[in-house]
């Protein structure tokens, strides 16, 4: 696992009240977090969601619950109760960036939209996510499956002549995340060059279809309605699984250059000669022709061979893993990808800085961990 120094990160000093629960926002939140800020994170007296989805757990705390909440310290409020609103209220006045995922309007009620903190607080950076906007999609509520199933990212995903499927992770919300951490630092870089916070919206449709990139832009751009390919590439082929003698392997020549590498290390460079499949278009023209002739090949030897023989080659190959494969398979490449936080193993965040690298200094916290604490800090600000 590895130890990063304790230096100070990037976002440190800023306050961020997050206000949001299960994914998208606390995602953005803990990302925040790695970056040096002061994450506070407020949950009904019930807790986050998550807390509740399980199995898996570590010892009686859920896996998914931790995914995406260090860095956080917690405080629990009931915004129906006076005294805890009044906290709430100091906390979004206090706040560098506000972050929420309440349907649209439904924070309004406690005087914590946009509008009533920013009159108090005019720098705050305040990022409001939904599943619909909030226009015609108001009302409605939104979660990843949802969003998968009516941006249309489900219909593309399956067997050809299966069923429609879901990703294998909450991957709208994720990508709805990322984006929310973009909008943010950009905002924040914004309020440091004028002194100006502003509002900031997004949605989870559409990241979706922001995050389908050229499936999306396939029926956008061209009038091309993506359908269901298995592990098809509507673009590219040799682009895929691949069986051998024992088990499949992924093989990708994404370029002329590549296919003419793949060739040569199956001691087939004839291939690469044939006016059929000289440039990618005429390959996906006739893929049906050339795959044939590439697995008569690639049933003579293994997996583990082949993928040995045209890694050296300078091709994209690997095995199909298990998430404990992709995470050894990290390990050996020296990425060290888990961090210890307090006790707990955590996949660590993907970037790393020269000056400031991200920091581990909160566990996933309890619930209502901080809460006395946030509450004598609200107290001593509002006395000061």
């Amino acid at each position: 696992m590895a130890d990063l120094p304790p230096v100070a990160g990037p976002l440190s000093g800023l306050v961020v009240a997050d206000f949001s629960r299960i994914v998208a926002g606390p995602y953005c939140t803990m990302l925040l977090g790695d970056l040096g800020a002061d994450v506070i994170k407020v949950e009904s007296r019930a807790g986050d969601d998550t807390r509740t989805f399980v199995p898996p757990v570590r010892g009686d705390e859920s896996t998914y619950y931790m995914a995406v909440n260090r860095n956080k310290r917690s405080i629990a409020l009931d915004l129906a109760d006076e005294a805890d609103l009044a906290a709430a209220r100091s906390l979004a006045h206090r706040a560098d960036v506000f972050v929420h995922n309440f349907r649209p309007g439904g924070i309004e009620r406690y005087g914590l939209g946009y509008e009533d903190v920013a009159a108090v607080n005019p720098a705050v950076v305040y990022c409001a996510i939904s599943g619909f906007g909030s226009r015609e999609g108001a009302a409605l509520p939104g979660y990843d499956l949802l969003i998968q199933a009516v941006s249309g990212m489900m219909a593309m995903t399956g067997e050809a002549d299966g069923a429609p499927l879901r990703a294998g992770i909450s991957a709208i919300d994720v990508m709805t995340g990322l984006h929310a951490t973009v909008a943010v630092l950009a905002a924040l870089n914004h309020r440091g060059r004028t002194g100006q916070g502003q509002f900031v919206e997004l949605d989870l449709l559409t990241s979706a279809l922001s995050s389908m990139i050229n499936q999306s832009s396939a029926y956008v751009a061209g009038g091309v309605v993506p359908q269901r390919m298995g592990n098809e590439h509507p673009s590219l082929f040799p682009y895929g699984p691949f069986p051998t003698a024992d088990r499949e392997l992924i093989i990708v020549a994404g370029n002329d250059r590549q296919f003419r590498t793949l060739c040569t290390a199956l001691g087939r460079p004839d291939l690469a000669a044939d006016p059929r499949f000289a440039t990618v278009g005429l390959r996906n023209r006739h893929r049906e022709e050339l795959r044939p002739e590439l697995a008569s090949v690639l049933a003579t030897r293994g997996a583990d061979e082949w993928a040995e023989l045209l890694t050296g080659a300078g091709l994209p190959c690997g095995p199909i893993n298990d998430v404990r494969g992709g995470v050894e398979l990290a390990t050996r490449l020296g990425l060290d990808p888990v961090v210890d936080v307090e006790g707990v193993p955590m996949v660590r965040n993907p970037a790393t800085y020269s000056l400031t690298p991200p920091q581990y200094r909160h566990r996933p916290p309890a619930l209502d961990n901080a809460g006395e604490e946030i509450r004598a800090w609200l107290a001593s600000r509002a006395s000061s």
